[in-house]
């Protein structure tokens, strides 16, 4: 199976497809190692040998799509998981809420998957083309690779783009059902705040030159999120991967203090997470680079999809409430694989 990248940038009509003709994708150990390389990027939550960070070599890099090309489907059946989900996430959050209200930790991000069998003969392509249809405020991305198997975005979340000097990311936390007016409460404020402090730290590391601006209401599909827009100059671009490595995972998917979070977070979870809570996207692919974080996705099985999701709990979380948000999110997929 030749790896492939097909995405659309949000708001935007085109397509662009990224192809390795020969060979598999190089395998990464850590961002850093990302600063003078070049291609589509398929990252982790936690990159490992058998989880590693993968790029794409763009030998084909067109925006005129040969469709019939990528009617591919995978072959490879979902692994059974014979756990109650609903059992699992309540273990979890007691356990994860334990912690915060010690006071161990500020925030922690709690994800669980579901598996929906295969009920219809959509392909995976016209998967994708409901995505782009259904979410058009979103980045939308199908990818294949031999290592991650297939995978199905559609985030609003910038970890980082931009090109040569100019560059952009966003601190996006807080989950509404989106209306006209939604009034945010003061635990989606503050965590939304938890990531914009964070991202302004690591961004002191390397910029001085950087502006904030918002927090400000988005959509993305059926949800709302808080989202803060952080525009900043790079003299040296190259170093590109040593920036990744601060910002990824931000607070938005993991927790804090970060390295504490991520190493209980990986330790605790119910399921693995996968690609989930990643990123993906070109980078420095004609000139620009666009990553995203994995937010609402699922991965494709010749037997049906697994869906991830996820929110951030603090100390004066509700389980039921938090249940409730990671299923509201989860139909950000579940209504692509149901539409007719």
């Amino acid at each position: 199976m030749r790896s492939f990248a097909l995405f659309r940038l949000p708001y935007q009509q085109q397509q662009t497809l990224v192809m390795q003709t020969s060979g598999e994708p190089v395998e990464v150990t850590s961002c850093a190692e990302l600063s003078d390389k070049g291609g589509f990027v398929i990252a982790p939550f936690a990159p490992s040998v058998e989880r590693p960070i993968l790029l794409i070599r763009p030998d084909v890099v067109t925006h005129d799509i040969p469709w019939g090309q990528l009617e591919t489907v995978p072959t490879i059946a979902s692994p059974s998981i014979s756990t109650d989900p609903r059992t699992d996430y309540h273990i979890d959050f007691s356990n994860f809420h334990a912690h915060l209200e010690n006071h161990d930790f500020s925030k922690l991000v709690l994800s669980r998957s579901i598996f929906i069998p295969a009920d219809s003969t959509a392909s995976p392509v016209e998967l994708y083309q409901r995505a782009c249809a259904s979410y058009p405020r979103m980045m939308i991305i199908l990818v294949s690779t031999p290592t991650s198997g297939m995978w199905l975005v559609a985030t609003p979340e910038i970890l980082l783009s931009g090109g040569e000097e100019e560059w952009q990311t966003v601190a996006l936390a807080g989950t509404m059902p989106f209306s006209e007016e939604v009034l945010w409460s003061d635990k989606n404020i503050q965590e939304q705040r938890y990531v914009a402090t964070y991202i302004t730290e690591q961004l002191e590391q390397f910029t001085s030159e950087f502006k904030e601006s918002g927090p400000r209401t988005i959509r993305a599909g059926h949800l709302a999120h808080l989202r803060s827009d952080f525009q900043f100059k790079l003299n040296n671009s190259q170093g590109i991967g040593d920036l990744i490595q601060a910002l990824h995972p931000t607070p938005a998917v993991c927790g804090l203090p970060k390295q504490d979070a991520f190493r209980f977070i990986q330790h605790n979870e119910h399921h693995d997470r996968s690609y989930y809570s990643g990123f993906m996207g070109p980078l420095q692919v004609e000139g620009k680079t666009n990553l995203f974080v994995t937010l609402r996705c699922m991965e494709i099985f010749s037997n049906g999809y697994r869906l991830y999701a996820g929110g951030g709990i603090l100390k004066d979380s509700q389980e039921e409430q938090e249940w409730q948000e990671t299923e509201i999110k989860l139909d950000t997929m579940r209504n692509i694989v149901h539409s007719s």
